[in-house]
Parts: structure tokens; C-alpha cells; sequence
């Protein structure tokens, strides 16, 4: 009798997990939990249907007592009929596996529940991804179409219809759907009011492809409308900037080109090369197209096929330099920039080994070694005007170095809390640092000890630019390319899309001054291209 019992006690709880018989639920109406379990145990029904009734746990065991050995005899047909259901779910719900395994079949019901959810979070990271650039290419391009008026989000989720018919579905009801789009336009004008209301206009004007490799830097000449680029496939070039043809390609480097800056006032080129040399080299180009080769001997200049661009026909190739920066007291590691001092009579070069020298052009011998930094240099720029120098590096500070004086002074400079990737002098004596800690810092050279402004970004700021009239183009990893101005109020973002901008890091950017030129900004990156950009800013604030 004790087994039996067991037995009765044992069994409700196997089909608990299965769909219960009509007289169970009925009995379940009734009252406890223990009612319920021995009500559906009865050996007709009807005694534990009286049992539950009375809604206590007695009544329903004298209920089950009632039925005796025909009760059990049910009870077991009951409980075949259970499993037997139970089996037969589980064969719908997951993959056929063995069933005499034991837990196997629940595994993998877990394993293909796990796989549906896992799947269900890749098309929500998909749609979110696909929201996002959405969300920019509203909020984030302040062009003159997109801040004049603004763009209905739902006419931007139009765009790509298949995003659009997955995003409706994932919204529950109507309502959902209209709260939904509400919450989003408000944020969206949030953003959008957010930025200074003046009409930048911004366009992609020319692409300058060529380059086997990525670009690193990209800089142009005052009074001419050319630009230089330095790239990692060991050359430099020299672009013409309403045509797009490369007019020159100088090839004296065994290492990658990683700067490149015209002479203030005449017709030759400073670059700093992975071979630890800087080279000085003569850049005179041929406007018109080739027809013969070589310009004389003596710049050993000679004519190439361009391969794919057939129209262009030739172009000019230069390989050696007119003098070269190296050997003792020169650098032992990459030259990373290099850059003209005012007149033009003397270079600064930055290594890595840490140091920075100083060149006489005239004799080639170096003048001053600036020691000091802990890491690698990242890059070193002159003042304009003045014979002023400040060199960048990884130990997150860059300092200013003093030449009008016979014995160079220095300050250090410690703003940023990772490499300082660049720096760069204004025209009304500031400086400007970026770093990869996202920042852009403006500095006054009388009082350096704080920034005046700090700009925050989303992502690592590589060579930066400032224009004459004081706005900043900061190029990122991201891809952007991005304008403030030196109070730190953003102006515009250059637009990126499949269609226009960069495709990897942008590497630099560079103004020029030529008003006559359609393009007034170009950048580099490591797509292997370098953009003309036409940038309509808003007037000088005095």
C-alpha cells in the first residue's frame, strides 16, 4: 500500500509539465493544490471532482482512498497517455534527437532556443546600425539642405526599403509606431538645434587617385594651384588642382613618404621619409600634358605610363633630390614631419628616436638636436612668422621650442592624456593640439598652463588644419571630417556617405588660401585617395 501511494504521489508530478486532462482542470477550479493533484487521480473522475468541492486536502485523499485498485489501473493508462503527449510536443518543437538519451532532448531545445535568440540580436544590431547612420545623415551633416529645413525622419527610414518594412515590424501596434517616431523627432531636433545656425556649404569637388598605397599627408602651396601628397607606396606627388593630373611623382625614397611641405617662396619640396632622411627636391612641373620625355638631365626627370588613366598618356617621374638630411648627428629611426622655418633657410624634422633637429638647408649639418620627449615623436610644425617650433609626441605632452634667442628655450605641455598626434600654429599666435584621447585643445602661447578651449570628439583626432579665418578641420579615425571653430563652437561635418568622403582613417587635411580655386580643403587617408572639398565658410566674426 505505501508503494501504491508513492506511486500516486510520484505520478501527477511527471505529467505536471504536459497539458492536463479536462478533469484536472476542472478540479484545479476548485481549490488546493493537493485537492487538485488527487482529484485528478480518481478512478472516474466523479469522487475527485466531490473530493476537490469541498476545497480541503482530506476530502480529496478520501476521494482517491474511494477508487481502490481500479483507480491505479487508470491512473497508469492516464500517465502512458501523458508521456506519450509530452514526447510527442518535444518532436515538434526541436530537431529529432534520440529520446532515450535522457537530457538530450531538453539541450537541445535549449540549444536552438539560444540560436533563435542569437539571431534575433544580430537583426537588431543590424537595424540599429542601419538607424544610426540614418540619424546622422539627418542630424549629424549640417549641410544647407539638412539644417535649412529638416529632414522628416520618416522620409529617411523610406530610403532603404527593406530596413523600413523590418523596422515597421518590430514596431508592436500604431500607437507604438507614432510614440516611437515621436521620441526619435524630438531628439532629432534637439541635435539639430544644438549646432550654431550658419549656412556652411560643403561638396565633394575632385578626387586625386593614383597612389598605390595610403596617403599620409596632404599639403598645399601658397599662390599656386597645386597640392603634394606623401603616401606609404615610397612616393610623393605633385596634383594639379583644377585638373586632377598628377604632374610630378618624386621616387627618391626607399621608405614610406609620411610628410610633405612646399617652400614658402620657392618652387622646391621638403619630405621625411621611414628611411630616417629628409629630403629636399625640386618641383617644377609641366602643366601640359607630356609629349616628350624628360624636362634635362640634370633633374634626371623622365616619363612614365600611368596605366589605367590612358588619356593622361605620361607623367613626369623625379629621383633625385637636391639635397638630403642624414649620416652623422642625423636621425637613426623614422622621420615622421618635417617642416620649413620662416625664410625657408632652415627645416625641423621629427624621429622616431625620440628627437627632433634642426637643419641648416645651406650646409646640410644639423644645428640643434631638441631632446626631452620620453616616446616616439608624432609630428613638429613651425610658426609662420616666427622662429617658433612645437613637436608632438606618444608620451601625451608636446613642446614649444624658442629659437629667437641664441639658446633655444623650452616649454612642455601636458593637456592631453594619450598621443598627441598633432600640432599646429594660428596666425594670431595660438596652438592647436589634437590627440588620440579625442580632444582638440587651443592653446594662447603668452599663457599655456590651461587650454583656453577644449573640443570633445567621438574618435581619434589624426593632422589637423587651420585656416587663415580660423576654422579647424580635424580629421578622425572614423572616417569623419569634422570643422570647429577656435572658440570650440562646431560649424560642419564634411559629408560621408557610399558615394563621397573616405572609405578608411582620414590621415590629414590642408587649406589653401586660393580663392580662385573651386576647392579650398583637401584630405588624405588610407583609402589611397585625397579629396578636393569645396567649403563655403561663414564670414570672420571680429
Amino acid at each position: 500500500m505505501a508503494l501504491d501511494l508513492l506511486g500516486r504521489q510520484k505520478m501527477p508530478l511527471d505529467g505536471s509539465s504536459s497539458k492536463q486532462p479536462a478533469v484536472a482542470s476542472s478540479s484545479v477550479s476548485g481549490g488546493s493544490t493537493g485537492a487538485s493533484a488527487t482529484g485528478a487521480s480518481g478512478p472516474a473522475g466523479s469522487a475527485g471532482v466531490v473530493g476537490v468541492g469541498g476545497g480541503s486536502t482530506g476530502q480529496g485523499m478520501s476521494g482517491a482512498a474511494a477508487g481502490g485498485t481500479g483507480g491505479a489501473t487508470v491512473m497508469g493508462k492516464q500517465l502512458t497517455a501523458k508521456r506519450s503527449l509530452k514526447l510527442g510536443s518535444l518532436a515538434e518543437d526541436i530537431m529529432p534527437t534520440s529520446l532515450g538519451g535522457g537530457d538530450e532532448p531538453f539541450r537541445a531545445r535549449l540549444h536552438h532556443l539560444f540560436s533563435q535568440i542569437e539571431k534575433e540580436f544580430e537583426l537588431l544590431h543590424a537595424e540599429n546600425m542601419s538607424l544610426r547612420e540614418k540619424l546622422e545623415a539627418v542630424a549629424g551633416t549640417p549641410r544647407d539642405s539638412t539644417v535649412g529645413e529638416r529632414l522628416p525622419l520618416q522620409d529617411a527610414f523610406e530610403v532603404d526599403g527593406s530596413v523600413n518594412k523590418s523596422f515597421k515590424s518590430k514596431l508592436g501596434s500604431a500607437g507604438s509606431k507614432v510614440k516611437a517616431g515621436h521620441k526619435l523627432r524630438a531628439q532629432t531636433s534637439r541635435i539639430v538645434s544644438s549646432f550654431k545656425a550658419q549656412s556652411v556649404v560643403s561638396s565633394l569637388v575632385r578626387e586625386f587617385c593614383g597612389h598605390k598605397d595610403g596617403v599620409w599627408q596632404v599639403s598645399t602651396k601658397a599662390g599656386q594651384p597645386i597640392i603634394g601628397t606623401a603616401s606609404a607606396d615610397h612616393s610623393a606627388c605633385i596634383w594639379g588642382i583644377d585638373t586632377g593630373r598628377c604632374l610630378l611623382q618624386y621616387q627618391g625614397h626607399s621608405g614610406s613618404v609620411n610628410s610633405i611641405k612646399f617652400h614658402p617662396t620657392r618652387d622646391i619640396v621638403l619630405t621625411g621619409s621611414g628611411d630616417a632622411t629628409a629630403q629636399i627636391w625640386q618641383a617644377a612641373v609641366n602643366w601640359e600634358v607630356p609629349a616628350r620625355k624628360g624636362h634635362s638631365s640634370e633633374e634626371e626627370l623622365e616619363e612614365e605610363e600611368e596605366g589605367p588613366y590612358e588619356e593622361k598618356e605620361r607623367i613626369d617621374v623625379l629621383r633625385t633630390p637636391l639635397c638630403e638630411f642624414s649620416g652623422p648627428g642625423g636621425h637613426t629611426a623614422v622621420v615622421v614631419a618635417a617642416d620649413w622655418l620662416p625664410g625657408g633657410d632652415q627645416v625641423i624634422t621629427a624621429s622616431w628616436d625620440r628627437t627632433a633637429i634642426l637643419w641648416d638647408v645651406e650646409t646640410r649639418e644639423p644645428l640643434h638636436p631638441l631632446c626631452g620627449h620620453d616616446h616616439e615623436l608624432t609630428h613638429a610644425s613651425a610658426h609662420p612668422s616666427q622662429r617658433l617650433v612645437v613637436t608632438a609626441s606618444r608620451d601625451s605632452t608636446f613642446r614649444l621650442w624658442d629659437f629667437r634667442d641664441p639658446i633655444p628655450a623650452v616649454s612642455v605641455f601636458q593637456g592631453h592624456t594619450e598621443n598627441v598626434t598633432s600640432t599646429v600654429f594660428t596666425r594670431d599666435d595660438k596652438v592647436v593640439s589634437g590627440s588620440d584621447d579625442r580632444s582638440v585643445k587651443v592653446w594662447e602661447l603668452r599663457n599655456m598652463r590651461s587650454a583656453l578651449t577644449t573640443i570633445r570628439t567621438d574618435s581619434a583626432v589624426n593632422r589637423l588644419a587651420v585656416s587663415a579665418s580660423g576654422v579647424i578641420a580635424i580629421p578622425h579615425d572614423n572616417r569623419h571630417i569634422r570643422l570647429f571653430d577656435l572658440n570650440g563652437q562646431r560649424i560642419a561635418r564634411l559629408p560621408r556617405t557610399s558615394r563621397q568622403g573616405h572609405r578608411r582613417m582620414v590621415s590629414a587635411v590642408a587649406w589653401t588660401e586660393d580663392i580662385s580655386s573651386n576647392c579650398n580643403l583637401f584630405s588624405s587617408g588610407f583609402d589611397r585617395r585625397v579629396l578636393g572639398w569645396g567649403v563655403c565658410l561663414p564670414p570672420k566674426d571680429n
